[in-house]
C-alpha cells in the first residue's frame, strides 16, 4: 500500500549494473511541505536515487509514484511535466543563450507557450518580465544578457535554480546546490531553498554533504549506505543514532543498543567528490 499523504512515493526502488546493486530496495514516502535532506558517503546512492526518481535511469526492481500516478516507466521529460523538478550535481543550461533567455525557455515550457519565432520578445510581456523576476531573485540581474557559458560556477548553479523555480514543479530536487560556490553565492540558494518551504504544498528533496546546511533546513534526514536505506527520521534522532555513528564515525554500537538515539554526538559525512 502506498500512503494517500505522500506526494512522492518510492517502493522497493532498485537498480543493477552488472552484480553490482547500487540502490537497493529503498521504501520511502515524501510528503508536501517538508523537505527532507538525503546523506551517507561517495558510493552510497544518493545521486542514484535521484537519478531513478526523476527518470535518468530505469529502474531494475521497484516503482515511482507521484501524486497517486505511477510514473516508474515515464522518461524523464514526462515526470518533468507532472511537476517534478530537478537541479544537477552538473548544471544542465543552454551554454550559448544568454541569462534571461535561459530562464524566459524554462518559463514558456511551463505555460507551455510555443517558440513563435514571428513575435518580438516585448510582445510576450509577461513571460519576459516572470524571467527577469526569477534571474533577480538569484542575484543575477546585472548579468542577465551574458552568455551563461560566461558565467562563473556559482552563479551557473543559481542560474540553474532560477530555471528550476520557472518550471513551478510540486517536488523539487537539489543535488548539492551548493557545491562549488563561493562563501558569498551560498546564502543566495539557502534563501531561495527557505523561501520554497515556506510553500506548504511543495516537497523538497536535498542532496547535500554540509552538515550546517542540513541541520538548518532538513524536517528530516534519511541515510543511504551501500545503497540501503539505513536510517529514517528527525535530524537529531537521525544524526545521534548509532547506526550512523558506527557507518560514518567508525564507532561500534552495543548489539542493544542498534535503535538508541541517546547520543547527541554530531557526526561528519565527507565528500571527496565523485559518485554518491
Amino acid at each position: 500500500m502506498f500512503d494517500d499523504a505522500a506526494m512522492l512515493e518510492t517502493k522497493n526502488l532498485t537498480i543493477r549494473f552488472g552484480g553490482h546493486v547500487a540502490v537497493d530496495h529503498v521504501s520511502c514516502a515524501f510528503k508536501p511541505g517538508t523537505l527532507t535532506a538525503i546523506v551517507g558517503p561517495n558510493g552510497a546512492g544518493k545521486t542514484t536515487y535521484f537519478n531513478l526518481i526523476s527518470g535518468q535511469l530505469r529502474a531494475s526492481e521497484g516503482s515511482v509514484t507521484l501524486n497517486g500516478t505511477d510514473i516508474t516507466n515515464e522518461a524523464a521529460s514526462a515526470r518533468t511535466h507532472r511537476g517534478l523538478g530537478r537541479a544537477f550535481q552538473l548544471t544542465q543550461l543552454f551554454p550559448n543563450l544568454s541569462v534571461i533567455e535561459n530562464v524566459r525557455l524554462a518559463v514558456q515550457s511551463r505555460r507551455k507557450q510555443g517558440l513563435n519565432l514571428w513575435s518580438v520578445w516585448l510582445d510576450q510581456r509577461a513571460t519576459l518580465d516572470r524571467a527577469m523576476e526569477l534571474v533577480t531573485l538569484v542575484a543575477l540581474a546585472d548579468r542577465a544578457d551574458a552568455h551563461a557559458s560566461s558565467l562563473p560556477h556559482g552563479d551557473q548553479r543559481k542560474l540553474e535554480v532560477a530555471m528550476l523555480m520557472a518550471l513551478e514543479p510540486s517536488v523539487y530536487m537539489f543535488d548539492e546546490p551548493t557545491a562549488g560556490m563561493s562563501v558569498d553565492d551560498v546564502p543566495v540558494i539557502l534563501d531561495l531553498i527557505r523561501s520554497l518551504k515556506q510553500e506548504r504544498d511543495k516537497t523538497i528533496l536535498l542532496v547535500e554533504h554540509k552538515m550546517d546546511v542540513v541541520r538548518e533546513l532538513a524536517d528530516r534526514i534519511i541515510v543511504l549506505h551501500n545503497g540501503q536505506l539505513v536510517a529514517d527520521g528527525e535530524p537529531a534522532a537521525v544524526i545521534a543514532s548509532p547506526v550512523v555513528q558506527s557507518a560514518y564515525l567508525g564507532i561500534s554500537p552495543e548489539p542493544s543498543a542498534a535503535l538508541d538515539v541517546t547520543t547527541t554526538a554530531i557526526p561528519t559525512f565527507p565528500h571527496q567528490g565523485g559518485r554518491s
